[in-house]
């Protein structure tokens, strides 16, 4: 029954939009569509989630034709949970946006267009996850790029036209590698379907494996923001309005992410490139983490580490294994969680503070003890403080590292401790400018304040101190929740997690299952 219901989870955000726009004149009419809409794909989500659970999968062909003619949509135990966790993410910052337009109006993010945009968005997401075949994930790849210009240039400023256009160039360039990789493919193959792909492409000669490997990963790498392909990420990001950047930095570098672990434990699993994407995933680590050190604004700040922490789950791709592969589900969940939630405080911080600099900001953990607060939880477990979920991620995948013993494994074993033991440093100096610093001496900052407020990367910005409505409060007081319910749901996280690995691990095993009556 299940399966027959897959479908709805793309079409009923695609219907919600259409619902949006015949009544954008009532934005409160608006946001009962939106929300109900999300509400209702969280609902068909953890059903289909049990459904993929109990039968390894669950899938549909579309259009009256059979499979692979037919458009595919196929949920593992790893789409389904994705699916379930970007929906939730999507209500949560949905929430805080729907607050901060009701509050600000239309001035800068008009809500009449933010909220049709965002189900586009949504339904792209889930699009790109339910895909059975290259060319659908490429058509949600595509969906949600269109949206994403839509919603990073919302309010038509200077440096908001700037970051669009530089995210739509490099998203141009990422779907120019993602395309050509499947025009060969199908070329090579006759087909796109991810299940007769991971039958045919071993046949194929190796150089043309490698050829199309390597533009897959490219384009992907490009979406995830895998270091020598993240310098776009910082500079797109930080300019867009807060919920815009919330969601983005959450969900859509996973959708990346996500597709690299299709590419790696699908299509081309007996044809392993481990070597460099651990080299890749140790740069993005040590990269990503030293540019947040050198960042004076907080958003800018927190784009750094949400490229650095990509690093993460890379390794845990190039392990491969089914302990790898289990803690890194696992960490994407923790991951997209905590790194939503910290960019709706950052949110929060600008609009009580005034500004999203820490060399103008201080005091705000009297003026504020509720946004002290919110930002300390979340922080911390970005950080891997024990016992909270980062920490648990991390653990799991130094214990993957240590069972498959190597030189470079090793290496890469010390980059994840010392990259997270510097990601402690920016956070903590966020907390000690921002929040402990007296507000009594802003004249008179710190020596590290004062060397902060001449570097040039990041010059601080000023703006007016805004009113925080009861909505974004209630959302990211949720969102923190969510953050906490991680580790006190480590056990039963784990166990799914581990379930989906043994089956992404054994490709015959995933193929049997993702066939075209897989679960049906």
């Amino acid at each position: 029954m299940i399966a027959r219901l897959l479908p709805l989870i793309v079409v009923l955000p695609l219907a919600g939009t259409a619902a949006s726009l015949l009544i954008g004149r009532r934005p409160r009419a608006q946001m009962a569509v939106t929300l109900g809409v999300l509400l209702g794909v969280i609902g068909l989500g953890v059903w289909t989630m049990a459904a993929a659970d109990a039968q390894g999968a669950v899938s549909v062909v579309l259009g009256g034709w059979e499979a692979p003619w037919g458009v595919q949509l196929a949920a593992d135990r790893l789409s389904a949970l994705l699916v379930v966790v970007a929906a939730v993410m999507l209500v949560g910052v949905f929430v805080y946006a729907a607050g901060q337009g009701l509050t600000d109006g239309d001035a800068e993010t008009p809500i009449t267009i933010f909220q049709p945009t965002y189900l586009v968005l949504a339904a792209g997401l889930f699009d790109a996850f339910l895909a059975a075949d290259l060319f659908n994930m490429f058509v949600g790849f595509e969906i949600m790029l269109a949206a994403s210009y839509v919603l990073i240039t919302l309010g038509g400023t200077g440096p908001r036209i700037r970051s669009g256009v530089i995210y739509i160039v490099v998203s141009l360039v990422s779907s120019v590698f993602f395309l050509s990789a499947v025009a060969l493919l199908y070329g090579a193959t006759g087909t796109v379907s991810m299940v007769q792909l991971a039958e045919r492409i071993p046949d194929l000669p190796q150089q043309v494996q490698t050829l199309v490997h390597l533009a897959l990963l490219v384009g992907f790498g490009v979406k995830a923001a895998v270091f020598p392909l993240s310098f776009w990420l910082p500079d797109s990001y930080p300019t867009a309005p807060a919920p815009v950047t919330a969601v983005f930095a959450g969900l859509l570098t996973k959708v990346g992410v996500y597709a690299i672990i299709r590419t790696e434990t699908l299509l081309f699993a007996r044809h392993s490139v481990n070597t460099p994407l651990m080299v890749l995933a140790g740069l993005t680590l040590l990269v990503g983490i030293l540019g947040a050190i050198a960042q004076a604004d907080i958003r800018r700040l927190l784009s750094f580490t949400l490229v650095s922490h990509i690093g993460y789950m890379l390794f845990g791709i190039a392990l491969g294994t089914p302990a790898a592969l289990a803690a890194t589900v696992y960490y994407i969940v923790h991951h997209i969680t905590v790194q939503t939630t910290l960019f709706l405080v950052a949110g929060l911080i600008e609009r009580v503070g005034g500004s999203a600099s820490i060399t103008r900001l201080s005091g705000l953990l009297r003026a504020s003890p509720a946004v002290a607060t919110l930002y300390l939880i979340p922080a911390l477990n970005l950080g891997g403080i024990p016992p909270f979920s980062g920490f648990l991620g991390k653990l799991a995948l130094i214990m993957a590292a240590v069972a498959q013993p190597s030189p470079l494994v090793w290496t890469l074993v010390a980059v994840m401790i010392l990259t997270s033991l510097l990601t402690l440093y920016p956070l903590a100096r966020v907390w000690n400018l921002v929040f402990w610093r007296p507000s009594a001496d802003p004249a008179s900052p710190s020596r590290l304040a004062r060397a902060l407020q001449e570097n040039p990367i990041a010059p601080p910005v000023a703006r007016e101190r805004r009113r925080v409505s009861g909505l974004m409060w209630a959302s990211t007081t949720g969102m923190v929740v969510l953050t906490v319910a991680l580790t006190v749901l480590a056990g039963p996280l784990f166990g799914y997690a581990d379930r989906a690995a043994a089956v992404l691990a054994d490709p015959d095993a995933l193929v049997a299952l993702l066939g075209p009556m897989g679960g049906a």
